[in-house]
């Protein structure tokens, strides 16, 4: 028997987070809701989810911030559900190490997707346990980690996904669209701007220099090349 997705939400709005979670868990999906921001890391060493939905206007602390604190600590995906829907701040939630950015409001059915969606490469690479090498890099899809010169890198989904098509497809030009549409549960509305900052993060996990790259070439006009 298949467990259900388990999924905290870090929203302050009691009606809207017991009406997602009625409709989250209609959809095999086990939900816990916690509205003090400031409890969330000491929880999270505690307990184990899938996924997080974040909101950003939070009593405590600012949303972008816990965003950064959660990411930096943890691999859990994370998905911004949140009114500030501004171009701003999904490039923000992006650079603070968000996943995807659900704008509000929104049909709960479309949070289902975007949930199932970012946690289907996870499921679908588990059925085949393979760790390959491309140059300075080693994928273990099974784990969904890749290695830099033998040290793992702490990567969102987001990044995994990118950093894996770019290894994957070494010497190939990439434009953004093709990014998009070849990294599942990327959505952020088809917006290729998040493209280049998910890019942004990945370089300096490397240390890679976008004026001198060693790895990732920026082809003006077109998109991104991974260097063989």
């Amino acid at each position: 028997m298949q467990n259900n997705i388990k999924l905290l939400m870090i929203e302050d709005d009691p009606v809207l987070a017991e009406l997602l979670s009625d409709y989250l868990t209609n959809s095999n999906i086990d939900v816990e809701v916690n509205s003090d921001p400031t409890t969330v890391l000491a929880h999270l060493e505690k307990k184990h989810f899938d996924i997080i939905v974040l909101d950003l206007t939070l009593p405590k602390m600012d949303g972008l911030f816990l965003c950064e604190k959660i990411s930096n600590a943890f691999d859990t995906p994370i998905i911004i559900s949140s009114a500030r829907d501004q171009v701003s701040d999904k490039v923000l939630g992006l650079e603070k190490g968000a996943d995807d950015y659900l704008p509000k409001p929104y049909d709960p059915r479309e949070l289902v997707a975007r949930i199932h969606a970012m946690l289907r490469r996870k499921k679908n690479s588990s059925s085949s346990a393979s760790e390959e090498s491309y140059g300075d890099f080693s994928i273990d899809e099974a784990k969904m980690l890749i290695a830099h010169k033998g040290t793992l890198l702490e990567l969102t989904v987001a990044e995994y996904g990118i950093l894996s098509l770019f290894l994957k497809q070494r010497g190939m030009v990439l434009s953004r669209g093709t990014i998009l549409d070849g990294v599942e549960g990327l959505s952020w509305e088809s917006d290729e701007r998040s493209i280049d900052v998910i890019i942004s993060r990945i370089r300096s996990k490397l240390g890679d220099n976008p004026r001198s790259p060693i790895y990732i070439e920026s082809i003006r006009g077109v998109g991104y090349r991974m260097m063989a």
